[in-house]
């Protein structure tokens, strides 16, 4: 019973911490979602010092770290606008994380929302990548904290962003074999890159490969960014800089509902 009691007090603390956390960082949901595995975590406890046998709290295995913030370390990482699955693949293989591609579905209508009631009410936003057009990139994420200039996509954008991801995969160091992988599947797509060997590539080659292609796509990217950042900072307001201008086709959607 006293070691139960313990992992249970240890539990406790932990939720508190995490609802202390959620709170700073102004986001609600996940504040809510903690108190409530905090207060099954606490009826289990007096469950337990009144000699019942408590239910196991359904909260005992969640993680205290939420999807949001756990998308948010995966971009972190990987420095650059990113597919959905690869930032569930690098939060899988490097920093523990438990997400899945289903949850992201509706992310970033639910940051949207977020700031259009509370502007900056967070510490960040988890936004789409802005195309040429202005307008959300489909199935690229990034974060508001970064410029502009890093939050559009140009024509090579898309490759230089892969070249970028490779490099900070290859630098860090890891144990679990999914990491491993991760970074064969990248290097695949890299000439030079690999020896030709089924076993996992050497991560400096992988980089000197990268940084390789990257000196000829990265200039004309540069350029094409910077032009598109100054469009953006002309053109949109706030909430489209950070989630693209609504498109004919959009428009057309809200007027029909």
């Amino acid at each position: 019973m006293s070691d139960r009691l313990d992992e249970l007090e240890r539990r406790i603390d932990e939720l508190r911490a995490g609802v202390r956390r959620a709170m700073r960082a102004r986001d609600g949901g996940a504040a809510r979602g903690l108190r409530a595995e905090l207060r099954a975590a606490e009826r289990a406890w007096d469950a337990l010092v009144g000699g019942e046998q408590p239910e196991e709290p359904a909260a005992k295995t969640a993680p205290l770290v939420t999807v949001r913030e756990q998308v948010h370390q995966g971009l972190r990482l990987l420095g650059a606008t990113a597919q959905p699955r690869l930032v569930v693949a690098v939060s899988e293989a490097f920093l523990g994380g438990t997400i899945r591609s289903a949850q992201l579905t509706s992310l970033r209508r639910d940051e949207e929302r977020s700031f259009r009631s509370a502007p900056y009410g967070r510490p960040y936003y988890l936004c789409a990548a802005l195309t040429d057009r202005l307008s959300p990139a489909r199935g690229l994420l990034t974060l508001s904290t970064w410029p502009l200039e890093r939050r559009v996509v140009g024509p090579l954008s898309p490759r230089v962003d892969f070249l970028t991801c490779a490099i900070a995969v290859a630098g860090r160091e890891h144990a679990d074999p999914r990491a491993g992988r991760l970074l064969l599947r990248m290097a695949r797509n890299i000439p030079g890159a690999t020896d030709g060997s089924l076993g996992p590539p050497d991560p400096d080659r992988v980089v000197a490969a990268a940084r390789a292609e990257l000196a000829v796509h990265a200039p004309r990217d540069t350029r094409d960014r910077a032009e598109l950042a100054r469009r953006a900072a002309r053109q949109l307001d706030d909430v489209a800089r950070l989630f693209g201008a609504a498109t004919l086709s959009t428009i057309k959607k809200e007027y029909a509902t």
